[in-house]
């Protein structure tokens, strides 16, 4: 019968022998965290290696995701269809096993996690999740929302602003089933972190609002004795500080940065096998270990017992379960292509000339009712982003609701909205000022990575924006979050176009989307029966020459309304114009060649109008076309006066498509 030291040696073993076979890596932190993992994965993680995917299972994130190997090696030791090969493929191309956590690559693996802080802020929306789904589902005897959220995390992750954007808001919102383990190593890759880094962590915590208790992170009764304890405590998240020594088995090097980032050596390795009595060859764990660690029988019937107690909800509240179910699965309502075409079709008929941000709070509304699942916010500009609506209820320190003031802290948003779509069951959206967008990318850039779901809804696109001047004022944002795989990004250029692209981020399963709405006002467009479907395609023809034209007008935002005053007084002229309204970029570049043929027709001079930086729509246009835009920053002046300072003007447009005809 193997023994928790045997179990805990496994995982450094298995962690030293992947890193020196990759020769790359970061062993210290597996090797060091081994008896926390222990108590965790083996004694109090609710979970099913033969189904990752169970509603009800524990959620546990590796913030400090460099320490791999860590979850790679539970997820193999417990059962996970993880083998021994894939171990063996550590860092290698198209391995289960990636460098850093990567979402869907190994089952098992909640979030990606490599840049740092963001991980225990996903937990932070995995809590989140928790709470607002079982304040929603949950009936006196029918726990059915009833779990955990464990984070691992290191010096670096309490290091990086989002990790206080994040734990801030944990201690206001009582995320009682939210459970952090600091690794509390003093090590960082640049060596002993002293130099940089003195903060009174536990203080911190506990003036968030955490329970906090440290303990010797070797200690295994100590660290269940911990668990225990935050268990115990239901209206506060909690901190256990771990004090750990990191790489710890290493005779040379444990205890210090040498094993933070880089492979022991073979020296080492040996070195380390004799200090811990590991006799084995590498990758090789003996049956009684195995069978020490396995959860599979536990878990399936850990899950069983849960299945009996959903049965017994389903049978008693049979319309909320079905609810359930949906919305864990990420289905939209039955009836959602009807509803939505009724709301896109009365949209355009009314044909408002609101700034898009307000059609956007319309459109909000209107959708609100067929998605209970919608969980919208903002970063502390709900009257200027217009994220909500009266339908929404507040969350008010430790009251759930459906609405989430995040206070100033943008990539705190970001990273926590990543977390609740992970969890699944509901959808999030958050505003902020488009210009801020930049305070929050990486958090964006982390929606795209895992596919997930959040809709980013980013107000004051331009110069537009007016008075606040350029600190204010995006000018390369729009194009910077076009560049980044699997975003969607719409600037719409009426209240139809705003409400078909909340239509489209909704019904996007597969990856994110920004909504650049403006401040100012766009024109009442009544758009064709037949374009209702076409701006779906992210452009299309607006208004079209007779005959073949002379030139195309690409638009979209506010600037759609000036391309077409543009193309009239162009018609009049007699030059032929076509106007295309292009809404989204990356919706329209998926679109088949015959179709962008059709609207960009090849051999027609083209010329694109958007108050951002010029050089993003050159791919457009081409050498012999030109771009209507601002590549400098802006001025504080009222809106109207900085579109005619900077060349938005039906005069300038047409002097430029002048010039390239």
């Amino acid at each position: 019968m193997a023994t928790r030291v045997d179990l805990c040696n496994a995982i450094r073993a298995l962690s030293m022998d992947a890193v020196q076979k990759a020769n790359s890596g970061h062993p210290g932190a597996p090797m060091g965290m081994a008896e926390i993992a222990e108590v965790l994965w083996n004694h109090n993680l609710s979970h099913n290696p033969t189904n990752p995917q169970w509603a009800n299972r524990d959620r546990f994130v590796l913030s400090n995701g460099h320490g791999s190997m860590l979850i790679y090696s539970l997820l193999h030791l417990t059962g996970y269809d993880v083998s021994i090969d894939d171990i063996k493929t550590f860092r290698q191309l198209h391995s289960k096993c990636a460098g850093h956590p990567e979402y869907s690559y190994a089952p098992g693996v909640e979030t990606t996690t490599g840049p740092l802080g963001q991980g225990i802020a996903n937990g932070v929306g995995f809590a989140m999740a928790e709470k607002l789904l079982a304040n929603q589902f949950n009936k006196p005897g029918h726990d059915i929302v009833d779990h955990y959220t464990y984070v691992f995390l290191g010096d670096g992750c309490m290091m990086e602003g989002v990790s206080h954007e994040a734990c801030a808001l944990a201690g206001t919102w009582g995320l009682g089933k939210l459970v952090a383990f600091w690794d509390d190593n003093g090590i960082s890759i640049d060596g002993h972190i002293e130099g940089w880094y003195t903060d009174d962590t536990a203080g911190r915590f506990k003036a968030y609002g955490w329970h906090v208790v440290s303990v010797d992170g070797h200690d295994q009764a100590a660290i269940q004795k911990a668990v225990d304890e935050a268990k115990s405590v239901t209206d506060k998240p909690s901190l256990i500080c771990c004090k750990t020594i990191i790489g710890k088995g290493s005779p040379n090097k444990s205890g210090s940065h040498d094993c933070h980032g880089s492979a022991l050596g073979d020296a080492e390795v040996a070195a380390t096998r004799a200090e811990i009595g590991w006799p084995h060859e590498p990758f090789v764990i003996p049956a009684d270990v195995y069978e020490g660690w396995d959860q599979k029988a536990k878990g399936a019937a850990r899950e069983a017992a849960w299945n009996d107690k959903f049965a017994a909800y389903e049978k008693a509240f049979p319309a909320e379960a079905a609810e359930f179910k949906r919305r864990m699965a990420g289905d939209l309502p039955a009836n959602w292509k009807a509803e939505t075409d009724k709301i896109i079709a009365a949209v355009n008929e009314k044909a408002e000339g609101n700034a898009s941000r307000k059609a956007s709070q319309n459109a909000i509304g209107a959708l609100a009712p067929l998605l209970p699942e919608f969980l919208g916010g903002s970063a502390d500009l709900t009257g200027s982003n217009l994220t909500s609506t009266g339908s929404f209820v507040h969350v008010d320190a430790k009251k759930p609701g459906n609405y989430i003031s995040y206070g100033v802290r943008e990539f705190g948003m970001a990273a926590i909205m990543n977390g609740v779509a992970l969890h699944g069951g509901l959808l999030p959206f958050g505003g902020t000022f488009h210009m801020f967008s930049d305070y929050m990318k990486n958090g964006m850039r982390m929606s795209a990575l895992m596919h997930q779901r959040v809709v980013y809804v980013l107000t004051h696109d331009s110069i537009g924006q007016g008075e606040d001047g350029p600190t204010h004022q995006p000018v390369e944002n729009t194009s910077g979050l076009r560049y980044i795989p699997r975003m969607d990004v719409w600037r719409p250029g009426s209240a139809t176009e705003t409400t078909v692209a909340w239509v489209a981020a909704v019904e996007r399963a597969e990856g994110p989307t920004s909504l650049v709405l403006s401040r100012q006002n766009l024109a009442g467009i009544k758009h064709e029966a037949s374009q209702l479907e076409a701006i779906r395609k992210g452009g299309y023809v607006f208004s079209d020459a007779a005959g073949k034209a002379d030139v195309i007008i690409i638009a979209n935002g506010s600037e759609l309304d000036l391309a077409v005053k543009a193309a009239a007084e162009l018609t009049a002229a007699g030059t032929k114009v076509r106007v295309v309204s292009m809404p989204s970029t990356n919706v329209f570049d998926r679109q088949d060649k015959a179709y962008k043929d059709s609207v960009l027709t090849p051999g027609v001079v083209r010329v694109a109008v958007e108050a951002a930086h010029p050089d993003f729509w050159r791919k457009y246009v081409g050498l012999e076309g030109a771009v209507v835009g601002i590549d400098t920053f802006g001025e504080s002046a009222p809106g109207g006066a900085l579109m005619k300072h900077f060349g938005f003007t039906v005069e300038n447009v047409v002097a430029t498509v002048k010039s390239v005809l």
